[in-house]
């Protein structure tokens, strides 16, 4: 079932979860009061579940078991297990069943997209949840560094639970592996035009360049293409200055808790704006 559902159209974001991770039933903990079916839902994950199941029932118990597999593998990518099954390299064994990119493969490839912004020069993303809990918000892509979130450009991968990823792991990932942290500065042999903010995407051009993910103007709330956004304020006359003062900015968290040195640059930020 696992390979399946990996290999259907809209689920390239995922990894595979070990099969041992998921029969360790300390490692579920909680989930059955979240999903219901949870049994008959393990046991088809686990190509496990009886097939004399009615049609209405077997379709429950599929919703079921994708739920699941969601909240599981929100818990795998971030144990030291997932992080290390992630740094796997094509130089490794062969499997002896199909072989499915890591998280970290996958980033370096660029297969979860790339920044839209023009000064981050197609920095690739990462996905991200805006919250832990399922059915609350879609998942999203984190650029490290702009440090701000985009939406999938495909409809597929724009209706994925954020919270089979979580808030955790693009940040996580990161401290792991702090040598996939893009540098800040402009890469060598960038045109000077990009700095000035005259040029495009590699490779774009004006009739494609507006296909891009679209940016979050606050967390779960999408601007609008040409900077304006009329319900905090922006336009005639107004001072962009308070407007942004008034936008809410991403957070980024690992089990809840705020990463130190971006929490102290943003209380800085927001000590300054209230001046």
């Amino acid at each position: 079932w696992i390979s399946w559902f990996l290999s259907s159209k809209g689920n390239e974001y995922f990894c595979e979860v070990e099969e041992d991770y998921i029969l360790d039933r300390f490692n579920l903990t909680g989930l059955n009061t979240e999903v219901q079916n949870y049994a008959q839902a393990l046991d088809l994950i686990t190509d496990n579940l009886e097939e004399d199941l009615e049609d209405d029932i077997r379709g429950s118990v599929e919703i079921s078991a994708r739920l699941l597999y969601g909240l599981i593998h929100q818990r795998w990518i971030v144990t030291s297990r997932g992080l290390a099954k992630m740094s796997t390299t094509t130089d490794s064994p062969p499997p002896p069943f199909p072989k499915f990119q890591t998280q970290l493969e996958k980033y370096k490839k660029a297969d979860f997209g790339r920044c839209p912004r023009v000064l981050c020069y197609q920095q690739p993303l990462l996905p991200c949840g805006l919250t832990d809990l399922p059915y609350e918000k879609p998942v999203k892509l984190y650029c490290p560094r702009c440090e701000d979130l985009y939406s999938p450009k495909s409809s597929r991968h724009g209706s994925i639970d954020g919270a089979y990823f979580g808030s955790t792991f693009p940040h996580m990932f990161l401290m792991v592996y702090p040598h996939m942290i893009p540098s800040k500065a402009p890469p060598e042999g960038t045109s000077a035009t990009a700095a000035g903010g005259t040029a495009a995407l590699p490779g774009a051009t004006p009739s494609t360049s507006a296909t891009v993910p679209r940016r979050l103007g606050s967390v779960g709330e999408e601007t609008p293409r040409d900077g304006r956004n009329s319900a905090l304020g922006v336009g005639g006359n107004v001072s962009t200055a308070n407007a942004a003062a008034k936008a809410e900015k991403y957070m980024p968290k690992i089990f809840g808790f705020k990463i130190n040195e971006i929490a102290k640059l943003q209380r800085w930020q927001g000590a300054t704006r209230d001046r």
